[in-house]
């Protein structure tokens, strides 16, 4: 059994951070060209704006920042799903933490529900088992968000809703994938990335191997890191080493946690109550082929968008014309380079999901880089 400390005990050492950081700093001196390591996740954009790695690397390393935060990601007709859903009579809507202040086209949650609307932040999705069944009277929501990391636990949900009968209990899936984001972000012509630092917590559950598909398309190195700081730069250190070599592989930095094949069991849960869905829309990349998941058909029943279809909207709705949340999450902007960023936008009152997520690039920037 792993300790809780193991995970993270010596990996923010000081002095290991500023010796990894000389020798990449010696190796990428050899290299030739720019190395642009998109960090797919917001947790890695994160620990690097916190503890300053990108001030510790060689100006030939850039960071480019992914659409990997499950809040940032959802556009803005989905947020009008949730808040559409709240408005319903005797509904009660419950979600995780910061997707109640992301702005929809309508306003946020958080607005909805000061005007009256039972709307539920929650950090462990089994509370809204607890919640459907104190209010027997009520329909219950689960508006589901994630990435292959949470959507075990909304699978988890659906099972226990049904072994115990909790028929009041509906879910709006928006539980999403890393693979085609890749893919979306690869697509677009002017992506400079040739490098990756995989998300480790989504490689808990679906295994290392499920960037291998990306490495062997676009020829470019896959480094699966976890989120402490001395993880990210020997994840880095691992990529300038594969870029002198001229090898694009798969690398597992992050191996105290990661495994090649992941949770079986929690891949056989996902699979049981969940199926891909044809397309899905993401803020900044568009309508993305097989990249979201659904209810299976057997559960029907606790779908709230076909049992509440005639009152969603379902016409695609663009950001505010001032963001450029969608171009930071495409990887071909930085926060800094939107007009509004820490003006009209800010974590009190942000225009952009990128701000309002605590894995949010915008967020990031807003926090650690002196704004």
């Amino acid at each position: 059994m792993i300790e809780l400390n193991q995970l993270y005990q010596g990996f923010r050492d000081p002095t290991t951070i500023h010796n990894l950081a000389r020798e990449i700093q010696t190796l990428a001196s050899q290299y030739p060209g720019n190395i642009n390591i998109m960090e797919v996740c917001g947790g890695h954009t994160h620990t690097i704006m916190k503890y300053g790695l990108n001030q510790l690397l060689p100006a030939n390393i850039e960071f480019v920042h992914g659409p990997g935060c499950p809040v940032c990601i959802m556009p803005k007709e989905r947020i009008d799903h949730a808040a559409i859903l709240a408005s319903q009579p005797e509904v009660i809507l419950v979600t995780l933490g910061d997707m109640i202040r992301v702005p929809g086209s309508k306003g946020s949650l958080a607005q909805f529900r000061a005007q009256g609307c039972d709307i539920r932040p929650i950090y462990d999705p089994l509370d809204t088992l607890t919640i459907a069944k104190e209010n027997p009277e009520k329909t219950v929501i689960f508006f589901a968000i994630g990435f292959e990391t949470s959507t075990p636990m909304t699978a988890v949900l659906i099972e226990q809703a049904e072994q115990q009968g909790v028929n009041n209990l509906l879910f709006h899936i928006n539980h999403v994938l890393v693979p085609p984001a890749i893919d979306a972000v690869m697509a677009d012509p002017k992506a400079t990335v040739n490098a990756f630092i995989g998300p480790s917590h989504v490689s808990v559950i679906s295994g290392a191997k499920l960037y291998r598909p990306a490495v062997e398309r676009y020829h470019t190195p896959v480094v699966v890191a976890g989120f402490e700081p001395v993880d990210v730069m020997e994840s880095i250190l691992r990529i300038v080493k594969q870029k002198l070599a001229g090898t694009a592989e798969l690398d597992v930095q992050y191996s105290r946690a990661v495994s090649e094949d992941g949770n079986l069991h929690a891949q056989q849960k996902v699979n049981q109550y969940l199926m891909i869905r044809p397309q899905f829309r993401w803020r900044g990349l568009g309508p993305v082929a097989n990249s979201a998941l659904m209810l299976r058909p057997e559960y029907a029943h606790r779908d709230a968008e076909r049992i509440f279809s005639e009152q969603l909207n379902v016409a695609d709705i663009d950001d505010h014309k001032a963001c450029q949340c969608g171009d930071i999450l495409r990887g071909i902007a930085k926060p800094k380079d939107c007009k509004v960023f820490g003006r009209g936008c800010t974590p009190e009152s942000p225009l952009g999901s990128c701000m309002v997520s605590s894995e949010g690039a915008c967020n990031a920037y807003y926090r650690y880089n002196g704004v």
